[in-house]
């Protein structure tokens, strides 16, 4: 899609997401449980904050929670709701974690890390966040674990929701070699059609580990969900917690992160 930048998704879907997002991200509650246990007493930097569907609960425990959004029409949604105005957002590329500070927690959810579109924007994302973090502080990632089979010659056409006055499609190509698929969601209804565009570049589990390496950050637990399931080869996403590597200082492994 040669007219999609980093805030089209959100600028053409703010106004549905949350009613689009509810039938997908069944678990906020124990999403926010877990982030919360992670964060300790803070603070805490959402990078691709949106509307604030898990900012906004994290920020009504009593921790003081910052943010980060490509688009200035997620975030007026954001601070329509309650609370909103008082959660700080910076509006650009949350790669550059431009903000001043550190942050016990650091995290990206609901796959949002892929929508840096390229390899070297979700290393330099890793690097900023690394810069951004206190000493025992940690990097939250939550992606789905690509899976190439969905797609045949390139292409994918699946139904994502379906209501008594309308059905939400999901038309995908995959470019395997970029590790990049480039959609639109269609949403058909009484009232017309409506076009979501989303473009994701992918990666797996051990290419995120690596870009953790590179920024001095080592995996420090990893699970199928927030209820602490088990990650296996069967698990459909992940959530990898990274923290700061400690390095050994002598030798000839000198250099070498544990």
């Amino acid at each position: 899609m040669e007219d999609y930048g980093l805030p089209t998704y959100g600028d053409r879907i703010a106004d549905a997401y949350d009613a689009w997002v509810s039938t997908l991200a069944r678990d906020t509650e124990g999403t926010v449980e877990f982030l919360a246990d992670v964060a300790g007493a803070g603070p805490v930097l959402e990078l691709g904050v949106g509307t604030g569907r898990v900012s906004l609960p994290l920020a009504a425990r009593g921790l003081d929670v910052h943010g980060i959004d490509a688009s200035e029409a997620m975030v007026a949604k954001l601070r329509e709701k309650p609370g909103g105005e008082a959660i700080p957002v910076t509006v650009g590329d949350f790669a550059d974690v431009g903000v001043e500070g550190r942050y016990s927690l650091v995290f990206v959810v609901f796959t949002t890390f892929f929508a840096l579109l390229t390899q070297d924007d979700q290393v330099r994302c890793f690097r900023n966040v690394a810069e951004h973090l206190t000493d025992d502080g940690a990097f939250l990632v939550e992606v789905f674990v690509p899976d190439l089979g969905r797609f045949h010659n390139g292409e994918h056409v699946s139904v994502r929701h379906v209501r008594s006055d309308a059905v939400v499609l999901d038309a995908s190509l995959l470019d395997a070699a970029a590790q990049r698929v480039d959609a639109q969601l269609v949403e058909l209804s009484e009232g017309g059609t409506r076009l979501w565009p989303v473009a994701l570049r992918f990666a797996w589990p051990s290419e995120l580990d690596l870009m953790a390496r590179l920024a001095g950050l080592r995996l420090r637990e990893r699970w199928s969900d927030w209820d602490r399931s088990p990650f296996d080869a069967k698990s459909a996403k992940h959530i990898s917690v990274y923290e700061r590597a400690r390095w050994r200082s002598a030798g000839a492994l000198s250099g070498v992160p544990l």
